[in-house]
């Protein structure tokens, strides 16, 4: 119970700002008669999205469109920057080569890839989108990790050696362990790039019910509250999938100083 009263004090500042910002909002709206294609009120966002939850432009389904494409390429960015990691780390000589390149990727725009993958993968396969998004995320997961790894505390792997441990222990014992809270931090922001990516290459096609074509195609109908709706849902999914990342990381390092400090706060 104290607990629970801890955690509300906790949050009631965001929670009053929140509720004080919609207020407002529509306050203003109703009151300058502003037109929804400039900004709909938040009850007529709202409104649109009860609507369209499961009928008309169905967001639910449009929803888990989205979702399952950025889920796919946060795994495959995930997986191929964990790789990379380990191999520069492991082989010194590898990374003046693969570092220009992962650089060189992370640099290309976004709106130049999308285009590209789409004539890949297809456009309505959900393929094109999983690129799109496993090349922002590789990034961030490529260089945590790979710093992870590298920056050791000295005194560790002094007194490993000094037990006589192979590297392939050291890798296990002190380098994994020092690595998982970079790890789970470029988890955490490319869990939210993977969206970003997902919607982003919806706008350049894809199937019809996926959260970046409702937003294009209520835009081009004039129907600003629903793009307003897809863009709430949009927003909303991507602070689930940070909120699962976060569980995963107390789960994972519940042992780290930085955590232990949250929960005894």
């Amino acid at each position: 119970m104290r607990r629970a009263l801890r955690t509300l004090r906790y949050y009631a500042p965001t929670i009053l700002v929140s509720v004080a910002v919609l207020a407002i909002w529509e306050g203003s709206i109703r009151g300058l008669n502003v037109r929804s294609f400039l900004l709909p009120a938040p009850s007529a966002i709202v409104t649109a999205l009860v609507e369209n939850w499961t009928a008309g432009r169905q967001i639910l389904a449009a929803a888990q469109t989205t979702l399952y494409e950025a889920a796919g390429g946060l795994v495959a960015g995930t997986v191929i920057g964990v790789l990379v990691a380990f191999t520069v780390a492991r082989f010194g000589t590898a990374r003046d080569a693969i570092l220009p390149l992962a650089i060189a990727i992370n640099a290309i725009p976004i709106i130049a890839f999308a285009p590209l993958a789409n004539n890949w993968f297809g456009t309505l396969s959900p393929y094109s989108k999983m690129a799109i998004a496993a090349a922002l995320v590789f990034f961030p997961i490529m260089i945590n990790v790979l710093r992870g790894l590298t920056q050791v505390d000295p005194a560790s792997l002094e007194l490993m050696r000094s037990y006589a441990a192979d590297e392939r222990t050291i890798l296990a014992k002190v380098r994994i362990p020092n690595a998982l809270p970079f790890f789970l931090t470029g988890l955490k922001v490319g869990s939210t790039l993977a969206l970003i990516g997902a919607v982003v290459g919806e706008y350049f096609g894809g199937l019809n019910v996926a959260l970046g074509r409702v937003v294009v195609e209520s835009a081009s109908a004039l129907a600003f509250e629903v793009t307003w709706a897809a863009i709430l849902v949009t927003a909303a999914t991507g602070i689930a999938m940070y909120l699962v990342v976060a569980g995963l990381e107390r789960l994972l390092i519940g042992w780290h100083p930085t955590l232990r400090g949250e929960q005894l706060a």
